[in-house]
């Protein structure tokens, strides 16, 4: 029963960590043609597009916190394991037990970023406060508290099952220049 619930959220997870990926690069694309747009505008008709620099600092913000789920899920967060890898083989038991505790860590930063930020999102829903220079380009400040609160929230769960699987073994990567293809032979 246990482990059909977690498969079943572990598919839930990583399905919306795929979309929440997706919807962050359709950002990145979205950001590309403003800045492209505001740039040929600044030197065409030397009128800049209003609030591109408001624009760019939320995408920034989206950017991160929608990918961050699916970057936890594929093992592709920023960290320094070599140290992990090189124990791996000598103590596989101990350095299992060290990611565990690792990801156990990190569950708990996601959460408090979640739970900090979620009342945030509910009082600037309520408030309608904004970014920006009024009357000239203004944005309102919840999507951004939203995107925040919810991919942390998604990245800590990714998280937490991580550490009940206890499959974070993230593979090395090798070019396939360095496989070794003695079957073949030498090419000549």
């Amino acid at each position: 029963m246990l482990k059909s619930f977690v498969a079943g959220l572990s598919r839930v997870a990583n399905s919306l960590a795929i979309a929440a990926n997706a919807a962050g690069t359709l950002t990145v694309l979205a950001l590309m043609v403003i800045l492209n747009a505001d740039v040929i505008a600044r030197s065409v008709f030397n009128a800049p597009l209003k609030g591109t620099y408001e624009i760019v600092q939320m995408s920034v913000v989206f950017i991160v916190f929608l990918q961050i789920a699916d970057v936890v899920r594929v093992d592709r967060l920023t960290r320094s394991d070599g140290f992990l890898n090189l124990m791996h083989s000598r103590r596989p038991r101990f350095t299992s037990g060290l990611r565990r505790i690792i990801n156990a860590i990190s569950a708990i930063f996601m959460f408090l970023i979640a739970y900090i930020t979620f009342p945030e999102f509910i009082k600037m829903w309520g408030t309608q406060d904004f970014f920006g220079v009024r009357g000239l380009f203004t944005l309102p400040w919840w999507p951004i508290k939203l995107v925040i609160a919810s991919g942390s929230a998604l990245a800590c769960v990714i998280f937490i099952l991580k550490v009940i699987t206890a499959q974070d073994r993230p593979q090395l990567i090798r070019a396939p220049e360095h496989d070794d293809n003695t079957s073949n032979g030498p090419k000549s």
